[in-house]
């Protein structure tokens, strides 16, 4: 009894700090300038105002900002299923030389601070004339969420039984058809998974969009964006909160919807490694 208790409180506990930064956001979103401003804090946004998301949305760029964030991070994620998906079939199904020496590079590039790659593949981008483009931030996201997509597709991948597919090829099919119709179908919420969180993963990312999209400013991603709510007469604290709540709403409606499956994804591809 006791133990349960404690866990329980520890549980509530972390909950509570997890979500109370998101909560003093949104609730910094909706309250009047000089409650923000008051020396004495409110936990209730009373009385409600909308003034700072007007001043988020008529920000310079809004709009563009959002195409960019939503072409870049939507591009990393359909080229990583793309490639993590055949290399994970590959690494789960098939047994070629090199084959643990491939999963062991992939785990180490999964553990990888890309952070540390920010001078040398800026000096790429220069040098390759991509630098301010579009194609090159999706590159890096791409590299970026590539190893952990093969990952837990992997695993995923491992957990569905190769029985099925032999059955399939009994009944005539070839590999690839049996992949496309029997495995393929089995991967849905796998998929739905790995691409969230790549998802996640480009659409929060702030040195990359910083250090790549230099020039062009109207280039830039959303990260970057709420940065431009500091002047010299200091942050405008309500607009920069209602931002970064207009900019959390895209990834929180999609988890919403896809809680289900995406948790079924994350059990499946743990199943197996």
């Amino acid at each position: 009894m006791i133990g349960r208790i404690s866990r329980t409180t520890a549980a509530l506990v972390v909950f509570a700090v997890s979500v109370f930064p998101v909560y003093w956001m949104v609730l910094t979103a909706f309250k009047p300038t000089k409650d923000i401003q008051s020396a004495t804090p409110t936990f209730l946004p009373l009385p409600i105002t909308f003034e700072h998301f007007g001043t988020a949305i008529a920000a310079k760029g809004f709009f563009s900002f959002w195409r960019n964030s939503l072409l870049v991070a939507g591009g990393a994620v359909l080229l990583s299923l793309l490639v993590a998906l055949l290399a994970a079939y590959a690494v789960a199904r098939l047994q070629w030389k090199g084959r643990r020496g491939f999963i062991l590079m992939v785990f180490v590039a999964q553990m990888t601070p890309w952070e540390a790659l920010l001078i040398p593949i800026y000096v790429i981008a220069r040098d390759t004339g991509m630098l301010d483009t579009l194609w090159m931030l999706t590159l890096v996201y791409f590299m970026i969420t590539l190893p952990f997509t093969v990952v837990t597709l992997r695993g995923f991948l491992a957990a569905i039984p190769v029985d099925l597919e032999e059955a399939a090829q009994v009944d005539g099919c070839s590999r690839a058809q049996a992949f496309r119709r029997v495995v393929f179908p089995l991967l849905a919420p796998g998929l739905l998974a790995t691409s969230l969180f790549g998802f996640i993963t480009a659409w929060n990312e702030f040195a990359f969009a910083n250090v790549l999209i230099i020039k062009d400013q109207d280039d830039r991603t959303l990260p970057v964006w709420l940065s431009s709510f500091n002047n010299t007469f200091g942050t405008d604290w309500g607009a920069t909160m209602a931002a970064s709540t207009l900019f959390m709403l895209p990834v929180l409606l999609i988890f919403i919807v896809l809680q289900g499956r995406v948790t079924t994804g994350i059990v499946g591809g743990a199943v197996k490694g």
